[in-house]
């Protein structure tokens, strides 16, 4: 930092010691001033990696504001009542969802609790009515799915433009055992130096069980070919379901001749993530 000409400020700098309990209990130094949680970016982090006290705010928060669309959802049609959660309280949930992966159940459920209320408010259902027949028709995977999901999307991110640096380091391919799964992209899944089950929630191990349980049609290295593109997005993307027909037309209309060298190619997939995020905000998915 002294390099970069930066400097702390010391009232707004927490330090925070993370570990499992019998270790922090190991550690005695009276000069340090430790917190039990730090804020970064607007996600609370503990200091045992439960998140207990990020879902709690997440919580509160989401039903505040679901508390508010129920007071005027009589007044709002099903599309603007829909493009509303889904700006405001379903953004929430998706944002930095990929460390609750393999979190307690009794924590996902909470989140899950929060999903299931939306959609409700949304379609001004009782809460004596079954949730997978609503969330199905909207398009909607499930708290646990909607965070392999985001797991995967970076995965295949970090595959095909090496970006960033620290997760590409982190990740490494298989050589294949024969000529004919060659085309196939199998990831490398790293020895367990530890018995501890929070080391099965680090990207270095969660990337390569979650990836390697796709289907054969998506690992295949096809990083140049446009259908490739369409058919991950197709198949990994919890809202493509209506967003894939415009893809489609897109390249049929726009990209007949397009040169798909890597910059173009990438130029493309983040067109495509640009229109699901627009489709999204307008209901149409």
């Amino acid at each position: 930092m002294t390099a970069n000409l930066l400097t702390l400020n010391s009232s707004k700098t927490e330090f925070l010691l993370i570990g499992l309990k019998n270790q922090l209990a190991k550690i005695h130094n009276s000069s340090l001033d430790t917190f039990h949680s730090a804020r970064n970016l607007g996600f609370i982090f503990d200091e045992h990696l439960t998140f207990s006290y990020q879902i709690t705010v997440l919580f509160n928060a989401c039903y505040y504001h679901i508390r508010k669309l129920r007071c005027i959802r009589p007044y709002l049609d099903s599309s603007t009542a829909c493009t509303i959660a889904t700006s405001i309280v379903h953004s929430n949930l998706d944002y930095c969802n990929s460390p609750y992966y393999k979190l307690f159940k009794s924590q996902l459920s909470r989140l899950q609790q929060i999903q299931n209320s939306l959609v409700r408010t949304v379609v001004k259902a009782p809460k004596s009515c079954h949730i997978s027949p609503i969330l199905r028709s909207f398009c909607w995977l499930r708290i646990a799915e909607c965070i392999e999901y985001k797991l995967l999307a970076l995965t295949y991110k970090v595959l095909t433009t090496t970006q960033p640096p620290y997760l590409y380091k982190l990740i490494s391919v298989q050589r294949p055992r024969s000529t004919r799964s060659s085309s196939v992209v199998t990831l490398a899944r790293p020895p367990s130096l530890s018995s501890l089950k929070i080391t099965d929630r680090s990207f270095r191990y969660a990337s390569p069980c979650l990836w390697n349980q796709l289907p054969v049609s998506l690992r295949l290295n096809r990083l140049k070919n446009a259908t490739f593109i369409i058919n991950f997005c197709n198949v990994c993307h919890f809202f493509i379901v209506n967003a894939f027909i415009d893809v489609y037309y897109y390249f049929l209309t726009f990209n007949t001749s397009m040169d798909w060298t890597l910059p173009n190619l990438l130029r493309t997939f983040n067109h495509c993530e640009n229109l699901y995020v627009s489709l999204q905000l307008s209901g149409r998915c």
